[in-house]
């Protein structure tokens, strides 16, 4: 038995699918299902507005006039495409062997596990990036992405007249419940369908706690002072708004290094019931072309996120490579608000 035998591609999905079982999911992993597609190509019908249009009136006994397809875009574009490699370094492979001389299993098990954790770090980047594509979809309409001398974007159409901007939001006195209202009725107007759910970071949520208009309306602090808690705010706006508030903590590292939150401070947005797209994977070269070959060891886990594993005689290693073509759509671009709550300068 050797490393060959021991690091395969199958054995690494299946680690990582028994441990993803327990991962809570992300926030937009929910709102954009996953699907598969053949290739790069991405094309999606983006609905330029979501109210129904009335049906000509006509005289009998004469043909019907041909109704234009002008409210739709449709929108096509290439996916990108993710890649990164890990190799099992040269003091764990001599770990590896020497348990393997010693023929105990339950040592060799923790070692190979121990390479397995190791390596599914990678199926869990590609599952971050995924997140991190369709937040940036929600939060701004572009995805910008620029790593290895590659860079794409991609912009979704969100309507300006639905991306709001508004310096004061956060000031005490400031109406937020008639400025939220105000902007669903934007939305609504426009598609037909009113925004249900908010989202924004804790940084944003804290700052509308010391809020006086709505602690007084609350009759929580009398002139207003101190605090609101979050549940209590939360539970108020959704009262005054018909918009339920939900607060997204979580992070990501970028490919800078840098510590990112998915939904940034001073941005709150406005969403509609239901899905808002879906996360497309298209097909990766190592899928379409090393699937039967004996060149390379290849699974797909995450319903397109390849796995591949490959001998190398010189230095002996096994190399673990993470490809991914992937991009979100965004049908319900139009029925998206997003407020930036950003205070001006000075």
């Amino acid at each position: 038995m050797t490393i060959f035998d021991l690091v395969k591609s199958t054995e690494i999905a299946a680690y990582w699918e028994e441990k993803s079982k327990d991962m809570p999911p992300y926030l937009f992993e929910t709102l954009f299902p996953d699907e598969k597609k053949l290739g790069m190509d991405l094309s999606f019908i983006k609905g330029a507005s979501g109210l129904p249009v009335m049906l000509n009136v006509s005289a009998l006994d004469v043909k019907a006039v041909p109704r234009s397809r002008i409210g739709f875009e449709k929108l096509q574009t290439d996916m990108p495409f993710f890649k990164e490699s890990m190799y099992i370094d040269e003091k764990l492979r001599q770990e590896l062997n020497l348990v393997l001389a010693s023929g105990n299993q339950k040592l060799i098990d923790t070692v190979v596990n121990r390479i397995f954790a190791d390596t599914v770090k990678l199926v869990e980047s590609a599952r971050v990036s995924r997140e991190a594509m369709r937040a940036m979809a929600v939060t701004s309409g572009v995805i910008s992405l620029a790593a290895n001398g590659q860079s794409y974007s991609y912009d979704y159409g969100i309507p300006e007249e639905h991306k709001f901007t508004e310096p004061s939001f956060n000031a005490v006195t400031f109406d937020v419940c008639a400025y939220l209202n105000n902007a669903a009725d934007v939305i609504e107007d426009d598609t037909g369908v009113r925004p249900s759910r908010a989202v924004c970071s804790r940084d944003q949520i804290k700052k509308l706690m010391y809020n006086d208009t709505i602690k007084k309306s609350v009759y929580l602090f009398g002139n207003g002072g101190g605090t609101l808690n979050e549940k209590t705010l939360v539970s108020f706006l959704e009262e005054q708004t018909g918009i339920r508030f939900e607060v997204y903590t979580k992070r990501y590292i970028d490919s800078t290094g840098k510590s990112v939150k998915f939904i940034p401070d001073n941005t709150i947005i406005l969403l509609p019931e239901g899905n808002l797209g879906n996360t497309y994977f298209g097909t990766t070269p190592e899928e379409s072309d090393l699937m039967s070959s004996s060149a390379a060891n290849v699974s797909i886990t995450d319903t397109g996120v390849a796995v591949t594993t490959i001998q190398h005689a010189d230095p002996v290693n096994v190399e673990t490579k993470v490809t991914m073509i992937c991009l979100p759509s965004l049908e319900a671009a139009n029925r998206i608000g997003i407020i930036d709550t950003t205070p001006s300068e000075g």
